[in-house]
């Protein structure tokens, strides 16, 4: 008999949701992780530490901007980075310590350490090997970097490192447009730090809709943020009091630099699949580093299994715990299903962008038919109430079933607000279903129901 049902190599959500999934359906479960807390990058240094930092600078940011306006007066709060990082550190530990206890009360087994596969059906965590019928590889992902650039996570840093450091900069370079790039860049823009974002593309948050990209980018330059598109990096080196950046602009050729007290390197992430056996097992892999898997995240080699970031599709944590769910699933001989077609990504800057389903661009790419309804935030009451009435909800459908193909939401809450429309698309339903469904009033989600019904006749407050 095998020591375990399932090891899981990996606590972060793919790994924690699926080896407690697991577990529920009565298999035997252990999991190896090598940080002194579970959670993985997301609750450690990543998702959960970020948002913390937003949500402060943002309150921030209120006191600053709107605390006059609504008549609440007095000295404007400094800041206390020291403290910040404190209360920053605390919700990591309230998380971590929350899987800790699920996985006590769900009695699975953490065997602590970096584990390695030296067969099918053996993980080695330290010097002893653990038998399991099955293995799901969980391991996540790491910060990727450019050619030539040495990080040392204190002068040019990941965003590992962003939240960490030792003091607020003066100036920041971040080099990449996309989520960590622009949510780490608002949360230093708001501190004080002047913060100049440069992007290889034309555009940013590369493949979003693009009349989103573009009115964010609108947005956050209101908010201080400075841009240089269409920009190849060619190097970073570090002196004495900071470091530059080298570039060259594509459109011309023409080369120039950057100098900043800090420079945030936020150019994607690569599966972390290192130092787990992978090659000796001859497990097959992708040229961009992912394990290659079938229709239920099996890899070529029998027993072993990977999900979350170590496969292909998109870096979010959510994507993962789905697919940890239904592996889960499936190795307790259950039909496990990840519909991702239905997979939200958001940026939680404020104002908050989210994103369902495809984008106008790919729909005309694809030569569908579709029909775009769409709703201002200055329309909603609640929005105006909250300084937030920037923005707006695009509801993308059929132009023939009215069929909902895709949403795209950039303002209050819009992390939210997209949910009523993957749970709308889950169920296959039209814009005409949103539009028929009451809305509370005032509330932000009123915005998406005016955007519903903009597909059809049009809306009431626009």
């Amino acid at each position: 008999m095998a020591d375990f049902d399932v090891i899981y190599i990996g606590a972060g959500p793919g790994g924690y949701v699926s080896a407690i999934r697991a577990a529920q359906l009565g298999l035997r479960v252990a999991v190896v992780e090598g940080r002194d807390t579970l959670g993985g990058t997301c609750l450690n240094v990543g998702c959960i530490p970020s948002k913390a930092l937003l949500h402060a600078t943002h309150l921030l940011h209120e006191t600053h901007e709107n605390f006059e306006k609504m008549g609440l007066m007095g000295a404007t709060p400094t800041v206390d980075w020291a403290r910040m990082l404190g209360y920053k550190d605390d919700v990591i530990g309230q998380n971590t310590k929350g899987i800790e206890f699920l996985f006590k009360k769900n009695k699975i087994a953490w065997l602590k350490g970096w584990g390695s596969i030296p067969a099918a059906g053996q993980v080695k965590v330290g010097d002893e090997v653990h038998n399991a019928k099955n293995i799901v590889i969980a391991t996540g992902s790491e910060a990727s970097s450019l050619p030539g650039v040495t990080v040392d996570e204190k002068t040019i840093v990941t965003s590992t490192g962003a939240l960490t450091l030792a003091a607020i900069p003066k100036t920041m370079v971040v080099i990449g447009a996309g989520v960590i790039g622009l949510e780490m860049g608002s949360v230093y823009a708001r501190l004080g730090t002047q913060v100049t974002v440069v992007e290889y593309l034309d555009a940013i948050t590369p493949g979003m809709d693009a009349e989103v990209a573009k009115t964010f980018q609108r947005i956050l330059s209101k908010q201080g943020l400075k841009f240089v598109l269409g920009a190849a990096v060619s190097g970073v080196k570090a002196g004495k009091t900071g470091a530059t950046v080298s570039y060259k602009l594509r459109k011309n050729d023409s080369e120039a630099s950057l100098d900043a007290e800090v420079v945030l390197v936020a150019t994607g992430r690569k599966p972390f699949t290192s130092g787990l056996g992978l090659e000796a097992l001859g497990v097959e892999m992708l040229p961009r580093g992912q394990i290659k898997t079938d229709d239920h995240f099996q890899s070529n080699i029998k027993g072993i299994y990977a999900i979350g970031d170590a496969i292909v599709g998109p870096m979010l944590a959510h994507k993962a715990e789905d697919e940890g769910m239904a592996v889960a699933e499936i190795l307790a001989g259950k039909h496990g299903h990840v519909n991702y077609g239905v997979i939200p990504g958001v940026i939680y800057t404020t104002p908050e962008v989210a994103t369902v389903g495809r984008t106008e661009e790919q729909l005309k790419d694809a030569g569908i038919a579709y029909k775009a309804g769409k709703f201002p935030f200055m329309g909603n009451a609640r929005a105006k109430a909250v300084f937030q009435g920037e923005g707006f909800v695009k509801i993308l459908t059929d132009a023939a079933t009215d069929r909902i193909l895709g949403a795209h939401i950039i303002g209050p809450m819009a992390g939210d607000l997209i949910h009523e429309i993957c749970v709308a698309m889950e169920f296959g339903a039209s814009a005409q279903d949103l539009a028929l469904t009451c809305h509370a009033h005032p509330t932000f989600s009123e915005a998406v129901r005016e955007a519903a019904l903009a597909c059809g006749d049009g809306p009431i407050h626009a």
